[in-house]
């Protein structure tokens, strides 16, 4: 049986940072679809539309191996959600990987401990991941204990590999 990988989404997801992960983690693993509602229709920043499998509040943090989560501006839309950002917490809390692209560190900002981790981030959210006791490294690839975190799209080469070494443990 594959270990099963959430992959938070949310509306104004980014593209590349949805689509990419959701089939490269389908190689290895049981990937779920996890939004602030279940059988949802969500759009990306461009308008591309994907459904989400399953709500945050509807589901076991103890089900799942590690999560994955996207950037582009639907973070700040998921962290709106207690459910979600309780899933992202209990994740974290259980010590399983968390990966966070681009703006995903907001999620990491409101429900994971990040004090006194080296965390990655696109720039315009730096301050956000500081106040919140991060050290910011700009490399393209940043691992702190659980906590995977890459810049942009174009270190989604890097950060897919380490994640998927992460969660397979």
């Amino acid at each position: 049986m594959k270990k099963k990988v959430a992959i938070l989404i949310e509306n104004l997801f980014d593209e590349q940072e949805l689509i990419y992960p959701y089939h490269r983690l389908r190689e290895e693993f049981d990937v779920v679809l996890v939004g602030t509602e279940a059988d949802t229709v969500y759009s990306s920043k461009a308008g591309y539309a994907h459904k989400s499998d399953v709500a945050s509040r509807d589901i076991d943090p103890a089900d799942f191996a590690g999560v994955f989560i996207p950037g582009g501006f639907s973070p700040d839309m998921m962290r709106r959600s207690e459910a979600t950002i309780a899933f992202v917490r209990a994740m974290d809390e259980a010590d399983k990987p968390i990966a966070a692209i681009c703006h995903g560190g907001w999620m990491l900002a409101s429900a994971a401990d990040i004090k006194g981790k080296d965390v990655t981030c696109f720039f315009s959210i730096i301050d956000d991941l500081v106040h919140a006791g991060a050290n910011y490294v700009d490399k393209e690839l940043v691992i702190s204990g659980n906590i995977l975190t890459s810049r942009t799209p174009k270190d989604l080469p890097a950060l897919l590999p380490a994640f998927v070494e992460a969660v397979k443990g």
